[in-house]
């Protein structure tokens, strides 16, 4: 006990208090790279807006992404891809995001890198062809018939059991149900009753039953009590009639119908069961389902049941995807129901993976670049490396101090954007630690003592070795 008192009676870091300690009711949630992200940032007439929808800069990369959404929406993209081309932090990844907005709320997007496809459990092809699949999106619309309602009466009818002639069995349950424009007493199969049963329904709960099952929405405010705390969920009584037709929307992706139909469904027995606990995580689907999963949505659509939603592929790094994987990718595009692709690289020529001779602009080979739109993002300037360092610290609640920007849009010009973005929480721990609100340039001078950059890393090290 006395050393873990000595521990924590020690006098902190820079001889500072200790920053107040937060409740968990007021814990901000994560924030993500790009979360500031909501699109490019375009007038209807095309043109880029300054600093507007999360962008600083890039005005002629996401002007040429508008005109790339403008050749997706009408349909008129495919066979082709969109490559963005830059050195690092200069916002690859971001308008990859930005177009996904533009295209829609709804619409899948896959993020990858290139060297997701060197696996050991699964061939490359599969890993981009399991991509691809997952970025297309279905929307099925279906039209149910339901009944929602108050429970007023539940009771199960018993006639003999035909199959032996001991005991009886439920031949059909009689549920009344209520709701704010009338009642209706239904005459449901015993299948229901199962489902009933098993979701503890009693007289008093609000239901949703449809084809063969009865869900639970919750108790009856009429049946509420006046605790302060319930153990159990009151709902209002449903509005309008009994009987119902709902349209439900449901959005999956050709990727979660390949995985579910790949799952083969083991038996009950101990070798089953085995079996599956010593497979694979990963399951390689064939090209043979594929095909019969296409048959089967094809036909929905055709019926005017669902609709195909393409998606976004991003792959990040495509210069780490060998000729394999790029011959595999020509044969994709090409595909009926290929969604977009961007690609996005740092390499100027380089070497084409998988040859020894081949050294190919971006290192991708000639005939995947000449199905390719190349936009170049530019790098940024310490003015605008100030603007995003200004716009980060609003996200994240920091509250930066006089000439702490400038101070920092310099570090941002001498080393990397990355790079002065990433002092600013530490920045920020350093000030409370202090006891102050805001970030001061003492905070950034005694980062730059604390950490380097990737620069003057190099540099060191290398003077070190001579």
């Amino acid at each position: 006990m006395k050393a873990s008192t000595s521990t924590s009676s020690a006098a902190p870091a820079h001889n500072a208090p200790l920053p107040p300690t937060t409740s968990s009711a007021g814990r901000s949630s994560r924030i993500a790279p790009h979360s500031h992200i909501k699109g490019l940032g375009l007038t209807p007439e095309g043109f880029a807006s300054n600093d507007t929808a999360g962008f600083i800069g890039q005005t002629n990369a996401r002007e040429a992404c508008g005109v790339v959404v403008d050749l997706i929406k009408s349909r008129k993209f495919s066979g082709r891809a969109l490559l963005l081309v830059g050195a690092p932090g200069t916002g690859k990844t971001a308008l990859a995001l930005a177009v996904s907005h533009e295209l829609g709320a709804k619409v899948p997007f896959c993020p990858m890198v290139g060297s997701e496809v060197y696996s050991t459990e699964v061939k490359k092809t599969e890993v981009l062809a399991e991509a691809f699949r997952r970025a297309i999106g279905l929307r099925i619309k279906e039209t149910k018939e339901v009944y929602e309602g108050e429970v007023t009466e539940l009771t199960p009818t018993e006639a003999e059991n035909p199959l032996s002639g001991y005991g009886k069995t439920v031949s059909h349950v009689i549920v009344g149900l209520k709701t704010v424009k009338g009642t209706k007493q239904l005459r449901l199969d015993p299948t229901i009753y199962e489902a009933i049963l098993k979701e503890k329904i009693v007289v008093g709960d609000v239901v949703y039953i449809e084809h063969n099952t009865g869900a639970r929405v919750g108790r009856s405010d009429a049946y509420a009590a006046s605790y302060d705390l319930e153990s159990e969920t009151y709902v209002p009584l449903p509005k309008g009639e009994v009987h119902k037709r709902k349209e439900l929307v449901q959005d999956v992706t050709l990727g979660d119908l390949d995985a579910a139909n790949a799952r083969p469904q083991g038996g009950q027995d101990i070798m089953s069961v085995m079996g599956s606990l010593v497979k694979s995580g990963r399951t390689e689907v064939t090209e043979k389902l594929r095909q019969e999963v296409n048959k089967i949505v094809k036909g929905y659509v055709d019926q005017g049941v669902a609709e195909v939603v393409p998606g976004v592929v991003f792959i990040d790094e495509v210069h780490m995807l060998d000729i394999e994987c790029f011959t595999y990718l020509n044969a994709l595009l090409e595909t009926p129901m290929a969604p977009t692709v961007i690609f996005a690289t740092n390499r100027g020529n380089a070497l084409v993976r998988g040859t020894t001779d081949i050294i190919s602009a971006h290192g991708i080979p000639v005939d995947l670049l000449d199905r390719c739109m190349i936009v170049k993002t530019d790098a940024y300037t310490r003015e605008q490396i100030g603007k995003v360092v200004q716009m980060r610290a609003n996200i994240e609640g920091l509250k930066l101090g006089p000439e702490v920007v400038d101070r920092l849009a310099g570090e941002g010009e001498k080393s990397s954007l990355r790079y002065a973005l990433q002092l600013l929480t530490p920045a920020s721990i350093l000030a409370r630690l202090a006891g102050r609100t805001q970030i001061e340039v003492e905070d950034i001078s005694e980062m730059d003592e604390l950490f380097l950059d990737a620069k003057t890393s190099a540099s060191m090290i290398g003077g070190d070795s001579t």
